[in-house]
């Protein structure tokens, strides 16, 4: 387990995440753990994102040392003045967070997706996997304008 983590720890890439909690689920050791990132184009936002971290127990009984499920939520906030710079206006977005949940083949992104018509950032978080893609997916938006 401490070796896992270590791996997936040491994989993420885009903005750094530090983890503000741990939740307890079963008496197998899995978890859910919430890390928080700040856009790293945006100032002004911050995502939480959550995913499912198999304990001991469970990578035992389920013979699958490196490889953690793809489900994953998020929660973008505005937590400071926003200055939107130089950002992908595309329609595909672009990346600004990913950390491996296994040793190769799976990832969980985090997108940021730019509604230029409706002055919105839309942030989405999926799995990412070499073979498959998955459907489990969340998304949050951070409205630009004041109210």
């Amino acid at each position: 387990m401490a070796l896992s983590c270590a791996v997936f720890s040491g994989l993420a890439t885009g903005a750094l995440a530090d983890q503000v909690g741990n939740v307890d689920v079963d008496w197998l050791g899995n978890d859910i753990v919430v890390e928080a990132f700040e856009d790293p184009d945006v100032p002004g936002v911050t995502c939480h994102v959550s995913y499912f971290e198999r304990g001991l127990i469970d990578r035992l009984q389920n013979g699958n040392w490196f490889e953690d499920p793809s489900n994953s939520a998020i929660s973008c906030k505005q937590t400071g003045p926003i200055e939107i710079g130089d950002i992908d206006r595309s329609s595909g977005g672009e990346s600004v967070f990913s950390e491996r949940r296994s040793i190769i083949l799976k990832s969980l992104n985090v997108k940021r997706i730019f509604d230029e018509k409706n002055q919105t950032l839309i942030y989405i978080s999926h799995a990412r996997e070499i073979q498959k893609g998955s459907a489990k997916m969340a998304i949050s938006t951070v409205p630009l304008y004041q109210p």
